[in-house]
């Protein structure tokens, strides 16, 4: 448990003095949700967000209780797509980016 608790502290720092590391993990996760890989969006999602704004800041952002928008990112949460783009919406507009779809 305590190399857990390491790790999410490290992401954090990092999140806190790395704009591009904030980037690319709110990208990745964005890129797993569009390849369907449902689990492993949530948890980055979930990560991004304890790393940078907190559950707080977002379920205020989309009008929504905090543990509301925990329980959609849980390993069991079922986020509708409404509130995923609201959320995706809010953390775009944080980091002052738009992020695009491109076919490859």
């Amino acid at each position: 448990m305590v190399l857990i608790q390491q790790f999410k502290q490290t992401v954090m720092l990092r999140a806190q003095r790395d704009p591009a590391f904030r980037l690319a993990m709110l990208t990745e996760a964005i890129n797993e949700f569009l390849a369907a890989n449902i689990e492993l969006a949530k948890r980055t999602l979930r990560d991004y967000i304890n790393a940078t704004v907190s559950f707080e800041r977002v379920a205020k952002a989309v009008e929504k209780d905090p543990k509301s928008i925990q329980r959609m990112l849980s390993p069991k949460g079922n986020p509708s797509s409404r509130s995923l783009s609201q959320i995706i919406s809010f953390l775009q507009k944080k980091e002052g980016v738009h992020l695009r779809v491109k076919a490859t």
